[in-house]
């Protein structure tokens, strides 16, 4: 134990953080959970019981905790505070979380801070006509983004890019329908049906216009928005698009005929091949901090439990492929009318949306900016993030006046 640690004053202020807890809840309807805080220097931990409007604090846990996290007495002190945010928390490393995702993350946001400040981050549900949409929502700017995730992902995969963004922006990193703690109706789930319930999204949180960010399948969607509602966009960031395919639709036909209600039966998946599922989604898997692989499988795992989320994957997938790339409602003759700003970022060495996409997306958007990530998988937001943010905010600031469109190639 650290000597500030083990002093009287400093174990004091950390134990009245605790207790103050309960007269700061926000509460919220139907929340049930309980969340073991652990603080390693201290070798101690709390027990925080959520009950609707009620909340409850144990300083000896019972060990039935949904949710565990683990950080120092520094930065407890410091998010208690509202001076860290978990996010920048988690960025830093300096805590981690064991459990329910969003409730981990979401920890924050249901107490206020001292002199009645609103917490700097919220994990919320926005409902819609036909869905409920999870939302994580960080930042106070004018400006709004919002990040939408890849197939199978969820809005964890833009932690960072939420704590990155939140300097400038309003920042709603969202769990589309299907996926995450969204719920998981009946639908086709193809790029209409997703876009209509980002719009609504933004009718529902007020927003006019918003910056999309969007990777993989998450980058269709936002194309998608771009496309149907073009002055609700003010620019659009795609890493590594999902896009139509133009060649190797020999399977279409089967595709056709395997329905995703199929995904109804019990899963197969092991941790093992999740596992090895994620980590192929990198050129460099070493950049990556392995517990955020383990949080990934953690979250995948816990969400394909369900029926309706196994069938969900798998009609989105099944979307990706069939999807037209030609003719008058083809994806690739509706691309050359997409009128917001783009920026459009392949990586190297991506196997599941090979950079050479960037050749048809300059045929059709000649004005869309590209760069191309050497060693960079899939989700380089997650791989290479400080480079990937700079280009992010960086193109967002410049929307204004958008630089000459070429092909790059960036370390």
């Amino acid at each position: 134990m650290g000597r500030r640690a083990a002093d009287s004053p400093w174990l004091q202020r950390v134990e009245d953080a605790f207790v103050s807890l309960p007269e700061r809840y926000l509460g919220g309807e139907g929340r049930e959970a309980t969340v073991e805080i652990r603080l390693s220097d201290l070798g101690r931990s709390w027990e925080v019981e959520l009950r609707d409007h009620r909340c409850r604090v144990r300083t000896s846990p019972r060990g039935r905790a949904d949710v565990v996290v683990g950080t120092d007495a520094a930065t407890w002190l410091e998010l208690r505070e509202g001076r860290l945010s978990g996010l920048d928390a988690f960025r830093a490393r300096r805590l981690w979380a064991r459990g329910d995702l969003d409730t981990a993350v979401g920890f924050e946001g249901m107490f206020r801070l001292p002199d009645d400040r609103l917490p700097l981050l919220r994990v919320h549900e926005v409902r819609v006509e036909g869905a409920r949409i999870s939302c994580l929502t960080a930042g106070r700017g004018e400006r709004h983004a919002i990040l939408i995730h890849g197939l199978g992902g969820a809005k964890s995969s833009f932690f960072e890019t939420v704590s990155a963004l939140a300097t400038d922006h309003t920042v709603h990193a969202i769990d589309l329908p299907g996926f995450g703690s969204s719920s998981k109706p009946l639908a086709t789930y193809d790029p209409d049906f997703f876009a209509n319930h980002v719009l609504r999204l933004m009718d529902a949180l007020a927003i006019d216009r918003a910056d999309l960010v969007g990777n993989s399948l998450g980058g269709r969607v936002a194309l998608e928005v771009g496309l149907v509602a073009p002055t609700r966009v003010r620019s659009l960031a795609l890493l590594a698009p999902s896009m139509a395919f133009r060649r190797g639709r020999e399977l279409a036909p089967l595709v056709r005929v395997l329905r995703p209600e199929l995904g109804a039966l019990p899963s197969i998946m092991r941790r093992r091949l999740v596992h090895g599922q994620f980590w192929r989604m990198f050129a460099r898997p070493d950049r990556v901090d392995p517990a955020v692989g383990e949080i990934a499988a953690d979250e995948f795992l816990r969400t394909h439990r369900s029926r309706a989320a196994r069938v969900a994957f798998y009609a989105a997938a099944r979307q990706i492929y069939l999807e037209a790339p030609h003719g008058s409602d083809g994806f690739w003759p509706r691309l050359e009318g997409l009128r917001p700003p783009a920026l459009f970022v392949w990586g190297e060495e991506d196997r599941l949306v090979p950079a050479a996409f960037g050749r048809h997306v300059a045929t059709a958007l000649p004005a869309a900016r590209q760069i191309v990530l050497e060693e960079c998988g899939h989700v380089p937001q997650v791989e290479l993030p400080e480079r990937t943010h700079g280009l992010l905010r960086d193109f967002i600031r410049s929307v204004a006046a958008p630089a000459a469109p070429r092909l790059e190639s960036a370390a």
